[in-house]
């Protein structure tokens, strides 16, 4: 299994490094903003945030859906599924370490921006517990958007036409997006999540065992 989440890293370095790249400008801008407005200028702040939040959001999910795209589209046309059933691995293998190696990237850029987000908080926001729970919440939820716009990615990747998959993708992303948008990261929002994403993986699961190689 490692073997395979290894291969799954190499293959897609490239989202791994984007992942990195766009974390790291969105760290120094937090930084750079909170130093600059100070604690007096929360209002401020938050106006600066919301304004770098939406842009950022879409480009970050966008990344994880195209990412799963990526994993299933370049399997099913250079067959790399069926050259690794070649060797003592199962397709169900093969998949989850597919599956692992998406929420890892998901985690590359989520826990940063976590640990950053507490960072501010301590430094910035008054010494209120709730803040905390806040927080963790709000990036819980982050990780459940990103990973359910992967798994539509993957769902959507496993087809024989590029520029439908790519379209449909982008379609059903933006209104996750929008999901987002409207409804807020609540307790019903995070439901529908974990919903979707089951349903998701259950129908990727059944295409991916069922389909031949």
């Amino acid at each position: 299994m490692l073997t395979l989440i290894k291969r799954e890293i190499q293959d897609h370095i490239a989202y791994f490094l984007g992942a990195v790249i766009l974390t790291a400008t969105i760290i120094v801008l937090a930084l750079s903003v909170a130093y600059h407005a100070g604690p007096r200028n929360e209002a401020i702040n938050e106006i600066i945030y919301l304004g770098l939040s939406l842009p950022v959001i879409v480009i970050l999910m966008t990344g994880f859906s195209s990412m799963g795209v990526s994993q299933m589209y370049t399997d099913r046309a250079r067959k790399v599924s069926a050259f690794l059933s070649t060797l003592p691995v199962s397709r169900s293998q093969i998949l989850l370490a597919r599956i692992i190696t998406g929420a890892l990237a998901i985690l590359t850029v989520v826990l940063p921006l976590a640990a950053t987000g507490m960072a501010l908080r301590y430094l910035f926001a008054p010494p209120i517990p709730v803040f905390s729970g806040m927080l963790i919440d709000i990036f819980a939820a982050i990780f459940l958007v990103g990973f359910a716009c992967y798994c539509l990615g993957l769902l959507t990747g496993w087809t024989t036409s590029k520029t439908a998959t790519a379209l449909a993708c982008l379609a059903l992303t933006c209104v996750i997006v929008s999901l987002i948008l409207v409804k807020g990261l609540g307790p019903s929002t995070k439901v529908i999540l974990i919903l979707f994403i089951v349903a998701c993986l259950t129908r990727t699961w059944q295409k991916f065992m069922s389909t031949s190689l």
